[in-house]
């Protein structure tokens, strides 16, 4: 009498635990969101944001641009490709995590965020070329990305706790002031970058010489922006002294070096932009620093509150 021999399913062969394979992904999801912010940003600063005339074709007729269009063409088409790109990386880390979707619910369901948003997005880019890029169906393509980048960052943090067996609650524990100024950190830094896409509206780089602006006085809405700008570096200083005098997980103070940086990094450049007339390539290294702040923020807020649901 012969054994029957067991079915067994593709999926029987999935990881049921997070290896580095796992936290890979999680980092290329993290770094493909960043990217296609950059390059969107290098479609509207080379006026190629109506070098796709239609959407979802590139042209009527054809979903490629034409010889007509000309390298403005090639570069919207060229970022709209990138779409593709997000999706498969997504779609293989919701693979990747199939088996820990029990056992670890909050990495799955934020593997699922970043797939189920991706579509949404490109769809938010369609009504941007149908609106003649509009600025404020601009500032909420981009604010979007600025959530996938926050999503992936907490997904990257979650699948690095798990590869190195961190403990779900910080040790040792934080205080209410440390975790009040975390939450301080990423509201100020989301209203910094909210108030950022107002300003970019506003300026001279619409994507296309005939779409329209905000027209609102530059100077105002400058100043407007930095306000929560002032708050952020405030409480980014506190948070570290604080971190430092109190022994603080090393994590949460190398988040906090890594926030100061950034911040560092986009008040400088965006001072430099402003005072020097907006120059394209300055403009492109504040667009990279605000995704880049966008995950450090997030990353502090995450390691400042305490608790890390798996």
């Amino acid at each position: 009498m012969t054994t029957p021999v067991a079915k067994t399913s593709w999926t029987d062969r999935l990881p049921t635990t997070v290896g580095r394979g796992v936290h890979a992904l999680a980092i290329a999801s993290l770094a493909s969101q960043i990217g296609i912010i950059v390059t969107g940003g290098a479609v509207r600063l080379t006026q190629s944001g109506l070098g796709c005339s239609e959407w979802p074709n590139c042209v009527p007729g054809s979903m490629t641009p034409t010889p007509e269009m000309g390298i403005h063409g090639l570069i919207e088409f060229g970022n709209r490709t990138l779409t593709f790109l997000l999706t498969v990386i997504a779609v293989s880390m919701i693979v990747a995590v199939w088996r820990m979707r029990r056992t670890h619910p909050t990495v799955f369901r934020l593997a699922v965020v970043l797939l189920c948003v991706i579509p949404v997005q490109a769809v938010i880019g369609g009504i941007t070329v149908w609106t003649d890029l509009n600025p404020w169906v601009v500032s909420l393509h981009f604010l979007a990305s600025a959530a996938l980048v926050s999503t992936a960052t907490l997904l990257v943090n979650r699948t690095g706790m798990l590869l190195r067996s961190e403990p779900s609650v910080a040790v040792p524990p934080l205080s209410g002031t440390q975790r009040a100024l975390g939450w301080t950190i990423a509201a100020s830094s989301a209203a910094a970058v909210v108030l950022g896409t107002i300003v970019t509206g506003t300026g001279p780089h619409a994507g296309d010489a005939n779409s329209p602006r905000h027209a609102f006085n530059a100077d105002l809405v400058t100043r407007i922006h930095v306000a929560p700008v002032y708050l952020l570096v405030g409480a980014t200083v506190l948070a570290l002294v604080l971190a430092y005098r109190t022994g603080a997980a090393p994590r949460l103070r190398t988040a906090l070096l890594a926030l100061a940086s950034v911040v560092a990094f986009q008040a400088v450049i965006g001072y430099v932009q402003h005072f020097t007339g907006l120059p394209v390539g300055l403009v492109l290294l504040h667009m990279l620093g605000s995704s880049l702040l966008t995950a450090a923020a997030t990353n502090v807020w995450d390691r400042s509150t305490g608790r890390f649901p798996l």
